[in-house]
């Protein structure tokens, strides 16, 4: 006999019917039945005509309760096996039989079994027991159908995943930092502190301090260590010391011939200061507010194009027509203003006139050079220029920042405040800390970023070029050449955007992908990279991936670099990362000693030299030392000072 246990749930011993799920279903009755001595089938009060008539039912065979077949049929060798149309082809052997169609011992045309399947019979029934044990199939599918809402269950928290909060750090005095964090992610980070002040925005009296000709620009003093950077075309028409004819271009011009030193100007910084270099300069005004920004002596006017709906964009420029805004300011509708009300409107352009004026009257009584306007805080100004309604919850840690957040939030039309709440954060930890933003936030300071697959990006960052190599790690395990080496360049597109937010790195970026070999993965990539770049608000543009695996991007720089106000350069190594070896010191300072004494009339040296160098000359260069003294008549004195730093020194050659 076989155990058949793939046989269908509705099929029933001895052929039941579906209807009949009384106590014959049971596995109980079922296995008494198997169990029969053969030759007494009649004990059950049912005769073998009758076993035979239910065992051999076909797929015409009558409904329960209807006329039994002829007992003629039951001995037939093709009646006492039912015939199904979808059935197996491994079942059509009488020893694959299931054995509840197993026609009944006695009947007519069927041998009666050999003691020894009498004998076996118990062991099978008794193998069959757990199979028959399992749920049947439609529990099964009950069963999976209660466990199928479970992924629904867990949408909503990957949903609240990706809601927007704002961490405001404000309790110490000497820096203020901001986190936007999107699903417990930092996606934008801003500080600012007492060392590192934002110049940017700030509008200065100045006065020209050198024209240079061969650059076309002019240096202003602006009231700062270093002078800024004034290019001929940032230079207004107002200022040109001579007549112009209107439709003359500036790269006509020779800016010698308009501009002359001493000039006084009006400028605001577009560029903080890096390195080297002074802050880039402009007198092309612009005073920023929420829904617009105002350019006094501008005659140009826009809308965002970032409001894309048309109708929108025409009731915004009937809003603005009629607020009477002054001949000769140009101004230009920020995205916030969608969805505003013409009050609001009319009370930003109202603030930013008098602004206005106020600089106006300042410019022409403060003597240059002088700041007639600064810009507002880093709090202010992250909501005046970046918040959004996406944005569900603040956290400010100290009241002051909290009400600038509520005084902000009052102002705002109802349809953009309507699902952000600003609270204070009264938790023992410090804020950043009970939201793990503070080892995301020392991430950002570290040249090697890893990915999530293995792999890592390296981003080494110079005074006018960042360069940016992927390497794929650990991506390949488990897969094919190609498609680790596209998983590790398509982890690497998304977060090299995401780093040059964070890190606020601009000019010329240039990116070392992994070389690719399929033309479809290569554009993917590209893809990949200017879709991750349209979060970004500062103007990018980019090259296509070269034969080299190159990529160039090129980004506004918004800020300085957010490690300036944070780190300072090395001041042993100046910024290199590494320092001259021991002994390479000593040789160094041994040669300058030769050099120093072969000079007429010193007749003593001194050296002052770090513990570990002065150490090494005396062990290791005494009988040099002593050649030199008897050569040249002279007495070298080599003083060890364990709090000179390892790569100071001084050497005295004296002429006593």
């Amino acid at each position: 006999m076989t155990n058949d246990t793939t046989k269908p749930t509705d099929d029933r011993p001895n052929g039941q019917s579906n209807e009949n799920n009384g106590e014959e279903r049971g596995i109980l009755s079922r296995v008494s039945k198997w169990l029969k001595k053969p030759g007494k089938p009649g004990e059950e009060g049912q005769t073998p005509n009758q076993t035979a008539q239910t065992s051999g039912r076909t797929d015409s065979a009558p409904a329960p309760g209807g006329a039994p077949r002829p007992e003629g049929e039951a001995g037939s060798p093709t009646s006492g096996r039912p015939r199904r149309r979808k059935r197996p082809p491994r079942r059509r052997g009488k020893s694959a039989r299931p054995e509840g169609q197993q026609p009944e011992p006695g009947a007519e045309g069927q041998p009666l079994p050999a003691p020894v399947e009498a004998t076996e019979r118990p062991k099978s029934a008794a193998t069959a027991r757990p199979p028959r044990q399992r749920p049947p199939r439609p529990r099964k599918d009950a069963e999976h159908s209660k466990e199928a809402p479970a992924p629904s269950e867990s949408r909503p928290v990957a949903k609240g995943d990706s809601s927007l909060k704002l961490l405001i750090n404000t309790d110490e005095p000497e820096e203020c930092r901001l986190v936007l964090l999107e699903g417990g992610r930092v996606e934008s980070f801003y500080v600012e502190t007492v060392s590192q002040a934002q110049t940017k925005g700030n509008i200065y009296k100045g006065r020209v301090t050198a024209v240079e000709a061969n650059l076309q620009a002019a240096f202003i003093d602006y009231g700062t260590e270093k002078n800024g950077f004034l290019p001929f075309g940032d230079i207004h028409p107002e200022y040109y010391a001579s007549e112009v004819a209107a439709d003359t271009h500036w790269k006509d011009l020779p800016i010698q011939d308009v501009l002359s030193k001493g000039q006084e100007v009006l400028v605001e910084v577009v560029k903080e200061a890096t390195g080297n270099k002074g802050a880039t300069l402009t007198t092309f005004l612009s005073l920023p507010g929420r829904y617009l920004v105002l350019m006094p002596g501008s005659d140009s006017t826009g809308i965002s194009r970032k409001i894309e709906s048309e109708e929108e964009r025409n009731k915004l420029r009937e809003m603005i027509e009629s607020v009477n805004i002054p001949e000769g300011i140009g101004y230009i509708v920020r995205t916030a203003s969608q969805e505003i009300t013409k009050t609001a409107l009319a009370q930003d352009v109202r603030y930013l006139l008098n602004l206005w004026k106020e600089i106006k009257k300042k410019g022409q009584t403060e003597k240059a050079p002088a700041l007639l306007h600064k810009e507002q805080n880093i709090v202010s100004r992250f909501l005046r220029d970046h918040f959004t309604s996406e944005i569900t919850e603040i956290l400010v840690d100290a009241e002051e920042a909290l009400g600038q957040v509520n005084n902000f939030l009052e102002l705002l039309p109802a349809a953009q405040r309507k699902s952000t709440v600003a609270k204070l954060h009264k938790g023992i930890q410090p804020l950043f800390h009970q939201y793990h933003v503070e080892k995301q936030i020392e991430q950002i300071y570290q040249p090697t970023v890893p990915l999530h697959s293995g792999g890592s990006i390296v981003i080494n960052p110079t005074e006018a070029l960042v360069a940016i190599d992927v390497n794929s790690g650990r991506t390949g395990k488990d897969k094919s050449f190609e498609d680790a080496i596209f998983l590790a360049n398509m982890e690497a597109a998304e977060e090299l955007s995401r780093q040059l937010r964070l890190r606020d790195l601009g000019g010329l970026i240039v990116v070392d992908f992994i070389d690719m070999r399929d033309s479809k993965h290569i554009r993917e990539v590209e893809k990949k990279v200017r879709d991750c770049m349209k979060r970004d608000k500062a103007k990018v543009d980019f090259s296509k991936i070269s034969k080299f695996g190159l990529m160039q991007i090129s980004r506004q720089k918004m800020a300085a670099p957010v490690a300036v106000g944070s780190y300072r350069i090395c001041p042993h190594c100046q910024g290199r990362g590494m320092v001259r070896s021991v002994e390479t010191q000593a040789l160094v300072h041994f040669r300058h000693i030769q050099t120093g004494v072969t000079r007429k009339d010193v007749k003593r040296v001194v050296c002052r030299l770090p513990m570990e160098v002065a150490q090494y000359i005396l062990n290791k260069k005494r009988q040099d030392l002593m050649e030199l003294e008897q050569e040249h008549q002279v007495e070298i004195s080599i003083i060890p000072d364990s709090a000179m730093p390892p790569t100071e020194s001084k050497i005295d050659f004296l002429k006593e």
